[in-house]
């Protein structure tokens, strides 16, 4: 994807061209039109697709701009930016994610007949402690079905490290760069000297609370055939043959990476582990098949893992074996639910 501009065209450009694009389309006959389509999908026959696209990009469009404005609501509230170090500037961003990703929420599964059932453990649960998420990464939208569920039954406040491509979204630029999250830029666009993955992994980590969740998706990428084999082939050419074994056994999962797991327990030692598995979204890799399956009519099942702060080797190898094994679990209860 295209590198994101500078931050003062994100901040002075797009931001406001959505917020003006918001304006201009709420109060249309095309937006009414929209709302009427959207309802109308419940009651006609067909699939509607384009009427549902139509609506979701429409939706989006505004949701992104009422964050937008929100936020610069709050920063103004902070003496614009003044008293953004403030304790209360930061649980007001989180309060807004939690209500912003509801909404969202509230009507993909009205639009796109999305069901989500969790298997994960609820807040009494969790330990009093920094968490580190690993999770699985396979279609459309996955991160954001986490942090909201992180944000609702947690209660905790998502740590993301992103690609910087994400800054192109206004909202979620404003937003992250508010949290403890960062966006990393690909070591082919990397300039001398700026922090990579693992630097930057280990720089949050580092700041977790026991109010924090520092999210990470091992895989590095949602997972496609081409990518496995991929990944197996670069194991075998490290030399570890046995690990690149172990891989190939895995067939619903990529073999993780343990670069940035080790950062995230480097600079938080004392964090608890929640590994994630979900399935409902696999089988949407490209765009012709996002638009195959609308509506999506699917139920997206997530299950987790806890593992207690200690639990988690200390020596690299063994990390990387107990990561393995994680992955293997993962894949196991994928396949148990996923037809071949």
């Amino acid at each position: 994807m295209i590198a994101p501009p500078p931050v003062w065209v994100r901040r002075v450009v797009l931001g406001p061209l959505v917020v003006a694009l918001a304006v201009l389309m709420v109060p249309t006959t095309l937006m009414f039109a929209l709302v009427v389509g959207a309802a109308l999908t419940w009651v006609l026959p067909g699939r509607l697709r384009v009427v549902r696209v139509l609506w979701m990009i429409a939706f989006y469009v505004v949701w992104d701009a009422a964050a937008l404005l929100a936020m610069l609501g709050l920063w103004i509230g902070a003496g614009c930016g003044l008293f953004a170090d403030r304790a209360w500037y930061r649980r007001a961003h989180v309060r807004l994610a939690r209500g912003m990703l509801a909404l969202f929420f509230w009507q993909v599964r009205w639009t796109l007949r999305l069901r989500i059932v969790v298997d994960v453990a609820d807040e009494a649960a969790l330990p009093d402690a920094p968490l580190v998420v690993l999770s699985r990464h396979a279609g459309p939208g996955d991160s954001f079905i986490l942090v909201d569920r992180l944000l609702g039954l947690a209660g905790r406040a998502p740590a993301v490290v992103l690609k910087d491509t994400l800054q192109w979204d206004p909202a979620i630029d404003v937003l992250l760069h508010r949290l403890p999250s960062a966006f990393v830029t690909p070591s082919s666009r990397r300039r001398p000297g700026q922090p990579g993955a693992r630097q930057t992994v280990r720089r949050i980590a580092e700041g977790l609370t026991a109010d924090d969740a520092l999210v990470l998706f091992p895989e590095g990428g949602n997972v496609t055939a081409r990518r496995r084999a991929g990944r197996i082939a670069k194991l075998r050419e490290a030399g570890q043959d046995r690990l690149a074994d172990r891989a190939e056994g895995m067939a619903n999962v990529m073999a993780p990476h343990v670069g940035g797991f080790e950062a995230a327990l480097d600079g938080s030692p004392d964090a608890a582990v929640l590994v994630v598995a979900h399935t409902g979204l696999e089988r949407l890799v490209t765009v012709g098949d996002i638009w195959r399956e609308l509506p999506m009519d699917k139920t997206i099942r997530l299950a987790g893992w806890l593992h207690p702060a200690g639990a988690v080797p200390r020596d690299g190898a063994a990390r990387e074996d107990w990561l393995f094994d994680q992955w293997g679990v993962v894949d196991r209860w994928i396949g148990d639910r996923v037809p071949s």
